[in-house]
């Protein structure tokens, strides 16, 4: 399953692109004809888009619950929970469930006593520890012998099911595919049972696997090395300084007790939008909501975070040491997604890093040439909460971190003193349309952005408005947001270095 805090920024870093945003219709009036909106008794809330060029549906279900959501000393819980999404129910991924059930109390039972005796750290019985630790490990191997956890995917499979996937980000998690639009029965029938009765099967097995992404993605991984350094500094009391794969100490620690409260807590009817676009009846998706969704009981959703950043007070730094190419990036902070100058930012970024006709491509890597790849993106890590703008480079050979740094910074402040062209102006806000525009033709696309529309402002319709708003923008908007946020006292820089004794480290030729 996907993980997108680190692994959407690896890919970006790689390609110097930006991503688009959600798609972008061409009528909204035409558009809002064919979208059917209800909410549940319980308050889960349902955006069914009737699309009849094929024969099937995509689903998208959105949780309003990330990594950043992640209880304190329990990071990594909400990407572990999504490990769970498909392992299945009392009634599917079992051999026999009565037994199963007796063997996943046992394990559990076992497990906290495991961690009680840890915990008491230099006054641990050590032969203690070993002999819960070996029977630990052999009630792990006897609920596996119960399980047939592969069932669900397999049944999803078997009828036509495709794109099966879920993925963690800092500010939501997603659970997707696609049916036969006369297997959507099916997918009403799965995705509410195991919202209503969820069994956390395979979930140790499951917490080696999240432990050996972290070492994948981040320790073994120079840039995510370097990136969870830089949220980190750039952070002091909000959790978006976090990895969103969780701290290691953390994932090891992680109860199947606590994945259940976490759940309770956060996946209540009411935290969750689903949205479907497809081959369908609208008001027979109403039916089977009802029948299946309605059955989960309603109940208070869990928290939001109410820990605010505070006002940085000036630039913050760290170098990173690492035997990779050195990597620089750099970090203003902004507002969240609901700040009126939101359409701005998207229009500085594709000023400064939409492509091969951004800024910082032509000045750093085609003119200069003293990087392999410059670029830029507004939302980082996140944009539900006041959130950074960052900027990175990739140094050619024989040209430095410094060199970089400073070029970036001769970008930055060209667009805080000087005023887009309207030609490039008018780039931005058509090159805005057409990437938009061309995600009306997948279906799976077009649930995704209704979903995380409706999440995110409250309203699908956020996908029509959006380009509205970036045509508004004007060459003093960006002018203004960019000198306004774009300060020195607002920055956090981040950069690797080779180890103190490498010549090419220090960037000397």
């Amino acid at each position: 399953m996907r993980r997108f805090a680190v692994q959407g920024i690896l890919v970006l870093f790689a390609c110097g692109l930006f991503l688009p945003a959600p798609v972008q219709a061409q009528d909204l009036e035409a558009f809002e004809k064919t979208v059917t909106e209800f909410d549940l008794d319980n308050g889960l809330h349902f955006i069914v888009l009737e699309r009849r060029q094929a024969p099937v549906v995509s689903f998208r279900t959105l949780a309003d619950v990330g990594s950043v959501d992640d209880p304190a000393g329990q990071t990594g819980m909400a990407h572990m929970f999504e490990h769970m999404a498909f392992k299945g129910t009392p009634t599917i991924g079992t051999k026999n469930y009565k037994q199963e059930r007796q063997a996943l109390a046992a394990l559990e039972r076992t497990y906290q006593e495991l961690q009680a005796e840890r915990g008491k750290g230099p006054r641990a019985d050590k032969d203690r520890l070993a002999e819960l630790e070996k029977e630990f490990q052999q009630k792990v191997d006897e609920a596996a012998e119960l399980a047939n956890s592969d069932e669900y995917t397999r049944l999803i499979e078997e009828n036509g099911g495709a794109g099966l996937n879920a993925g963690t980000a800092l500010d939501y998690t997603l659970y997707v595919y696609s049916l036969p639009s006369n297997r959507a029965e099916l997918w009403f029938y799965l995705e509410s049972e195991r919202f209503l009765n969820p069994v956390l099967r395979d979930f140790y097995k499951e917490r080696d696997v999240v432990r050996e992404e972290r070492r994948q993605s981040t320790e073994s991984n120079p840039i995510g090395k370097l990136l969870e350094a830089f949220l980190a500094t750039a952070y002091q009391a909000h959790p978006y300084g976090r990895p969103g794969v969780g701290w290691a100490s953390d994932i090891e620690s992680l109860s199947a007790t606590e994945a259940r409260r976490f759940f309770h807590s956060y996946y209540a009817p009411s935290n969750l939008t689903i949205a479907i676009a497809g081959d369908v009846d609208p008001n027979e998706m109403r039916r089977l909501a009802e029948a299946y969704f309605g059955r989960l009981p309603r109940r208070p959703a869990g928290p939001s975070v109410r820990t605010l950043e505070p006002q940085q007070q000036g630039e913050r730094r760290i170098e990173v040491i690492s035997e990779a190419q050195p990597t620089i990036v750099i970090g203003y902070g902004k507002p969240s997604r609901q700040h009126p100058d939101r359409a701005v930012f998207d229009v500085i970024s594709s000023v400064l890093s939409g492509g091969r006709t951004s800024w910082l491509y032509k000045d750093l890597v085609r003119d200069k040439q003293v990087a392999v790849v410059a670029g830029g993106f507004p939302n980082y890590p996140g944009d539900k909460y006041a959130s950074l703008f960052v900027f990175f480079a990739m140094p050619t050979a024989g040209h430095m971190v410094e060199e970089n740094e400073q070029a970036m910074y001769a970008v930055i402040d060209r667009i805080r003193t000087e005023k887009v062209d309207a030609d490039t102006l008018q780039m931005v806000k058509t090159k805005a349309r057409a990437s938009l525009i061309r995600g009306l033709n997948n279906n799976a696309g077009l649930a995704g952005a209704l979903a995380a529309n409706h999440v995110a402002y409250g309203d699908w319709r956020q996908m029509f408005r959006r380009l509205d708003e970036i045509n508004r923008v004007t060459a003093d908007d960006v002018q203004r947001v960019a000198e306004e946020y774009f300060r020195r006292e607002h920055r956090t820089v981040a950069y690797s270095v080779k180890p103190a004794g490498d010549e090419e480290s220090s960037g000397e030729e």
